[in-house]
């Protein structure tokens, strides 16, 4: 289901319960979900065109179909440094904590897509039309957000999610252990986020949450709180 969510910002989810979602920014493509998601998100770009494609980290459920699209409409893949080998080889489950567990053999076997070249990479402050790069490592080594500071939407990846992976049910959680690479860095990088005060936020998994109340800056600081004082985070803390 495609919805604009503001001016040239469009949310598809492809997933039920936007279980899984890639965004359309200004003619930019953001993430591509699964390998089955090809012929959804092809569909789309026929009827709203994009000129480029960015991950904001190559896993499973977010290059899925990337080097399908990218060789169907001709368009360049970007996405950060250390995105690279896993963008280009496909092995995309290669930073997981445990990437023997059966979950990261079945996303790597069901879930990705074949490696494709990448174009261009990005860094921190580098522009994606009226978007930001912002470096928010932690989920992956390369992880990357975007902002667009006029209006203050954010598409956060899977910094954090807005819902429970294994319910479905919405609300704002920390990404799963199994599939982060580093929870103390990626604790850091929601921090930097917060303090963009962004006004939407838009995620790999869960609706796109208006950020009334400061809810998202609310949630960064509990969990900070929690994670100073248990050392560690857990899959979905309350």
């Amino acid at each position: 289901m495609l919805r604009q969510i503001a001016p040239e910002v469009f949310q598809l989810s492809l997933l039920p319960r936007n279980s899984i979602n890639c965004y359309i920014i200004e003619g930019v493509l953001v993430d591509s979900g699964i390998r089955n998601s090809y012929s959804t998100i092809k569909k789309t770009l026929r009827e709203i065109p994009v000129y480029q494609h960015i991950l904001t980290h190559a896993h499973p459920d977010h290059q899925g179909c990337s080097g399908q699209l990218c060789a169907e409409f001709a368009i360049p893949l970007l996405c950060h440094p250390d995105e690279v080998f896993r963008t280009e080889t496909g092995l995309v489950t290669k930073d997981y904590p445990d990437r023997n567990h059966w979950l990261a053999k079945l996303q790597q076997k069901y879930w990705s897509g074949q490696g494709h070249r990448v174009n261009r990479t990005v860094v921190e402050k580098d522009m994606i039309g009226s978007f930001q790069v912002i470096e928010t490592p932690g989920h992956s080594a390369g992880h990357i957000s975007l902002f667009r500071e006029y209006d203050g939407v954010l598409i956060i990846g899977d910094a954090a999610t807005n819902m429970n992976l294994l319910t479905t049910k919405s609300g704002l959680h920390l990404p799963p252990n199994l599939f982060t690479s580093d929870q103390q860095l990626n604790m850091r990088s929601l921090q930097k986020l917060a303090k963009l005060n962004p006004a939407i936020i838009c995620f790999g998994h869960g609706p796109v949450m208006t950020n009334t109340g400061r809810k998202f800056e609310q949630f960064v600081a509990e969990c900070s709180s929690k994670f100073s004082l248990r050392g560690k985070v857990s899959l979905n803390p309350d």
